[in-house]
């Protein structure tokens, strides 16, 4: 009889073999990010939108309610089910991304989003990544008897469209995020040291050559001379901003709901979160939020080094890095080490798209690291 109830059958075929350690975190970071938006954002929406004072909370918190079905319905499906949607959610929600240039919503001089009769303005590109990793990681960890330079141009082939979709927007940030996700997976499968140098140089110099040299990319200019340059430009005045804000929260903060930086700038509750928390609740607590973050780097990276399936490592270090990266760029540009980029900070940050995207990657984590049943 036990066998016919949804929880028994739940708690066997699920809780009971997830990695407890990885989830307490993902719960952690979620719930941090839930309790920010109450404590640090909430009172922008009564004032800017004249709205209701916690409509950033209660759409954060709906956020976050469907971001865990998701994380939880990724997590639960078997190895096969997972890699065979993570193929046809692939081509899907390139398709979106491929509306973006043609039909997609303009903000701030990019367009980034689609807004769609039957679902929400969402970026398709949070939909794009997680199941990028899990394609790259599938050509790179193929079993099947080919050369593995052929492995690699196939990999490469794999993520030209996406990254030549994201340059039409134009956002060099993402595009730079699944580059440095692709070129990780490579050096880790195994590339030659010369072949990994030399590739990446001449990427490097192309990339260059664009920012400087191609006008669709003209804004990447600005904002990197602005990075050289605080006095010049918006992009040096919001970071200066941003500093502003985390200095004179000192080390213990001043308060819930004391700062000002919420209010004086432009989009501190996504691209600028880090900042917002320092400034209220102090540097201690940006530590202890980078503890959990490096912790739960740890954390994967321990069950990597336990697991024997070359395509199952990539996917958990594509997945991981991921995450990383995002979140080194997001801090490093609250405190002034890289230029702009428009980076949420994954698990804290407000917005829909980058909830749901972090969710199906701590899915993906989930499921890959769970106790293997017989």
């Amino acid at each position: 009889m036990l066998n016919n109830n949804p929880i028994y059958r739940f708690y066997y075929g699920w809780w009971k073999n997830i990695d407890k350690t990885i989830f307490l975190f993902i719960l952690l970071l979620f719930s941090l990010g839930l309790f920010f938006s109450l404590a640090s954002t909430s009172l922008i929406a009564s004032d800017k939108l004249e709205t209701n004072t916690y409509f950033f909370f209660f759409k954060h918190l709906a956020y976050i309610f469907l971001g865990f079905t998701i994380l939880i319905f990724f997590s639960s499906l078997s190895e096969k089910n997972l890699f065979k949607l993570s193929f046809f959610l692939f081509f899907i929600s390139l398709i979106f991304l491929i509306l973006v240039p043609l039909i997609g919503t303009e903000i701030n001089g990019a367009k980034r989003w689609l807004n769609l009769p039957f679902i929400p303005r969402f970026q398709p590109i949070e939909l794009v990544k997680p199941f990028t990793i899990i394609i790259l990681s599938m050509i790179l960890g193929s079993e099947k008897n080919v050369h593995v330079y052929y492995k690699y141009f196939l990999s490469f082939l794999a993520i030209v469209p996406v990254s030549f979709l994201l340059m039409l927007q134009p956002d060099i940030g993402q595009t730079l995020l699944i580059f440095l996700s692709w070129i990780t997976l490579v050096f880790i499968s195994g590339i030659s040291l010369i072949v990994f140098l030399t590739f990446f140089s001449i990427s490097l110099v192309s990339l260059i050559y664009m920012v400087f040299y191609i006008s669709k990319f003209e804004y990447i200019k600005n904002r990197i001379f602005s990075f050289f340059n605080p006095d010049t430009g918006t992009h040096g005045a919001q970071v200066a901003k941003s500093i502003d804000g985390i200095s004179s929260g000192g080390f213990f903060g001043k308060g819930i709901g004391e700062g000002t930086l919420k209010y004086r700038g432009s989009e501190t509750h996504t691209d600028f979160i880090i900042s917002v928390i320092s400034e209220e609740f102090g540097v201690v607590i940006i530590i202890l939020i980078l503890i959990m973050f490096l912790s739960f780097i740890y954390s994967v990276f321990k069950k990597v080094y336990l697991e024997e399936s070359e395509k199952i490592k990539l996917i958990l270090v594509g997945s991981i890095t991921l995450i990383a990266v995002q979140a080194l760029i997001h801090v490093g540009v609250n405190i002034r080490l890289f230029p702009t980029t428009g980076m949420t900070l994954p698990f804290l940050s407000y917005g829909g798209s980058s909830i749901i995207g972090v969710s199906i990657l701590s899915g993906i984590i989930l499921n890959l690291t769970k106790r293997k049943v017989n």
